[in-house]
């Protein structure tokens, strides 16, 4: 339910749109349309010490097919380390030994406060995917660092999955991950 200084102007299943009256920490009164998002977890399936389980996955919004990490939206009020689990089997199959948290951000602040919830699942073993219906998902393997390369060279244009994939690549270079 949006606060007293909220407006509601669309429901979703997902998320609400509303706009929102605020005022700055420099005493400016600002009104701004706000999507207010539960959250959402990214996952970095590290298969070894080199290779990643990435997604193939129809995008709506932009009208292809993207190259991604797994990530689903939180069902409050799931904690994210139990959507990261639920999302990772869901979307690869794949099950995890371990899910370590790394971080969490805004993914998008200018207009959403969804909070993305950062994990990297190691200890990984196959089995059947639990995709939604209308889901249009292909696993990818590849070396760690053929995915850098790849958003790098733009190829791959998810925001999140660009951050984990240097995220554990920064940790991986550091010795801090374990398998």
């Amino acid at each position: 339910m949006p606060s007293a200084d909220e407006k509601l102007l669309l429901t979703t299943p997902k998320f609400r749109v509303v706009e929102t009256t605020v005022t700055s920490p420099k005493g400016l009164t600002k009104a701004r349309a706000v999507i207010r998002h539960p959250g959402a977890v990214v996952i970095v399936p590290m298969l070894d010490d080199f290779h990643v389980c990435m997604i193939r996955n129809f995008r709506v919004s932009v009208g292809k097919v993207l190259l991604e990490l797994p990530a689903g939206t939180l069902e409050p009020p799931e904690p994210p380390h139990e959507c990261a689990v639920r999302e990772l089997i869901e979307e690869t199959g794949y099950r995890c030994q371990k899910m370590q948290p790394l971080s969490s951000f805004f993914l998008s602040p200018g207009i959403l406060d969804e909070r993305m919830h950062l994990f990297v699942a190691t200890g990984l073993s196959a089995g059947a995917t639990a995709r939604e219906e209308g889901e249009e998902i292909d696993n990818e393997i590849l070396p760690l660092d053929d995915a850098l390369e790849l958003a790098m060279q733009g190829q791959i244009e998810d925001a999140k999955s660009i951050a984990g994939l240097f995220w554990v690549d920064r940790l991986r270079q550091a010795g801090k991950l374990s398998y």
